[in-house]
């Protein structure tokens, strides 16, 4: 049984990606990697379910469908 819900979520996706894009305009590949990583850890502490977090990477991995 998946502990995530797939379902769309987002109140405003668009509006995420524009934010997210313009905050990753004129990083270089480093500053991307590095901001990627504290947002990643940032959302993976506000999920909290070792669990959850576990399954989310399979996704991402390609291992499941989305």
């Amino acid at each position: 049984m998946s502990r995530l819900d797939l379902s769309p979520r987002l109140t405003a996706p668009d509006a995420f990606l524009a934010a997210l894009t313009e905050r990753l305009r004129g990083l270089d590949e480093a500053e991307t990697r590095a901001f990627s990583a504290r947002l990643i850890l940032l959302l993976a502490n506000q999920v909290g379910d070792q669990a959850a977090l576990e399954e989310a990477l399979e996704i991402a991995a390609g291992g499941q469908e989305a």
